[in-house]
């Protein structure tokens, strides 16, 4: 065997070898987590369930605006009560945008929606260190088309629980 020979299927083994351990779970089986961390687990997915199906997790802007609508306050006036029976919730509000527009753009487009939600909260009386913002731009849209019926679904602001 030459040495160009050796060199590829050494290259090989490293590039499968390096593959395998990508794809190698760190975390633990779920027969080895505590029943504690599960039913914590299941509180957690409980409560955001009720927050997507009952309150409301999301409200919708205007293109390049992130100015709350009165639907958006009147679903964000929803959160905040919620919050407020629900003490030990915290959120993390995801600002995200549609395709048009440059990432940079996007992203701090993303950043002011989340911001507007976060600020709206805090006005009617949620403590701002339960909120935490993160903007995704364009990057994690729901809907994908060319058209204003997807770009209309992207434009939103998330409330998820942390």
């Amino acid at each position: 065997m030459g040495q160009s020979t050796k060199s590829k299927i050494l290259i090989a083994m490293t590039v499968a070898g390096l593959t395998l351990a990508g794809c190698a779970s760190t975390t633990a089986p779920a027969s080895v987590s505590s029943s504690t961390g599960s039913a914590a687990s299941s509180a957690a997915s409980a409560e955001s369930q009720y927050l997507v199906q009952n309150v409301g997790d999301r409200v919708f802007f205007q293109t390049d605006q992130s100015n709350l609508s009165g639907s958006a306050r009147a679903t964000l006036r929803n959160q905040a009560q919620w919050l407020a029976q629900n003490g030990s919730v915290n959120l993390i509000i995801e600002g995200h945008a549609d395709e048009r527009g440059t990432r940079d753009y996007n992203l701090a487009l993303g950043a002011r929606r989340a911001n507007a939600v976060r600020d709206f909260l805090i006005s009617e009386g949620v403590n701002g260190n339960r909120l935490q913002t993160i903007s995704y731009g364009k990057e994690r849209p729901v809907s994908l088309c060319s058209e204003e019926a997807c770009w209309s679904k992207n434009r939103r602001a998330v409330a998820t629980i942390r």
